[in-house]
Parts: structure tokens; C-alpha cells; sequence
């Protein structure tokens, strides 16, 4: 696996002495979170240089993308999994980038709900376009049949771990 110099060393290092075969379940779970990593890393450089935006700032415009009507902070931080108070300074932010705006529905001080602008909605167009060919460029090597294999594999996955969570805990 090539590395920059600048790079984190590959997760995977942990198990590269592993036989073949052995720690099967440690192996998967490690390379699912080094790909994610990888993949994360790169969309978080190619956001910042091309929008100058941030990845939270990013997954915040998507979320009240698909609510045109928009969401209420608190809403906001548990579909982003962003602290209240980080979600307040993202806001902040983005508001005053005019991407978004900020309402009191009702005249009610207590809740304040967050909307898209026309900016917001074709700044966040753009970004989810570009996004959306980011993937696709880094996943060029990978033959389409294999994409579907592995999302339905990682469907598997997914199932078996939302099983076995604690209780109380959902996926």
C-alpha cells in the first residue's frame, strides 16, 4: 500500500504479522476502518481546498439539504453526531456565510430551526456533485459487480453487529 509521507501508517499494520486465515473478524473490522479513514482524509482535503469547506460543515448542509423546511439545532447534532455546542458554531458559520438561516417558528425563542438559503442549497449542490465524483473517481478500480458484492456483504455486516449491540444501543 503506497503512503505519502505525510500519511498516518495503515491501520492495518496491527495484524500484518497474522497468518492468513487467523483473526478474521479483527482483519475486517480493521480494513473497514482504514478505508474509511483513507477515503475520509481525502474528501476532507479535496472540500477544504475546492470549498473551503469543512467535512461537519459539509454533512450539516446535507442534512437540512433534504429538509427544506429545515431542523432544529438539536436535531441537527444528533443526525451529525456534533456536540449541541459545535453544532451552534457550525451554524454560526454557515450563517454567516449566508449558506443558511437561523428562525424563531411561531415567535417561540426556544427553539431555533436552521434552514438552506438559495446560496446554501446551490453551494451545497455543487459540493454534493463533486462529492458524489470524488467517490466514484477513487473507486475507478473497483468493477461495478464488486460494488455490488461488497454492499451486500457489508449489509451482512451491519445486520450482525446491530444484533449484537448493547442494550440500549442502536446502529
Amino acid at each position: 500500500m503506497a503512503q505519502a509521507d505525510n500519511e498516518t501508517i495503515d491501520l492495518e499494520i496491527i495484524v500484518q504479522d497474522t497468518q492468513e486465515g487467523k483473526k478474521p473478524e479483527l482483519r475486517l473490522w480493521l480494513r473497514m476502518l482504514s478505508t474509511t479513514k483513507l477515503i475520509s482524509q481525502e474528501i476532507r482535503r479535496r472540500l477544504r481546498t475546492e470549498f473551503g469547506a469543512t467535512l461537519p460543515q459539509f454533512d450539516l448542509l446535507a442534512q437540512l439539504y433534504r429538509e427544506k423546511d429545515g431542523l432544529r439545532l438539536g436535531e441537527l447534532s444528533k443526525r451529525t453526531m456534533v456536540t449541541n455546542g459545535n453544532v451552534t458554531g457550525l451554524v454560526e458559520r454557515l450563517e454567516g456565510d449566508g449558506l443558511i438561516v437561523r428562525e424563531t417558528p411561531h415567535g417561540d425563542r426556544r427553539v431555533t430551526v436552521a434552514k438552506l438559503t438559495r446560496k446554501g442549497e446551490d453551494s451545497f449542490s455543487a459540493m454534493a456533485k463533486a462529492h458524489e465524483g470524488w467517490l466514484r473517481d477513487m473507486m475507478a478500480d473497483v468493477e461495478p459487480a464488486a460494488i455490488k458484492v461488497l454492499l451486500d456483504d457489508m449489509s451482512l455486516v451491519k445486520a450482525s453487529v446491530s444484533n449484537h449491540l448493547s442494550e440500549g444501543e442502536s446502529a
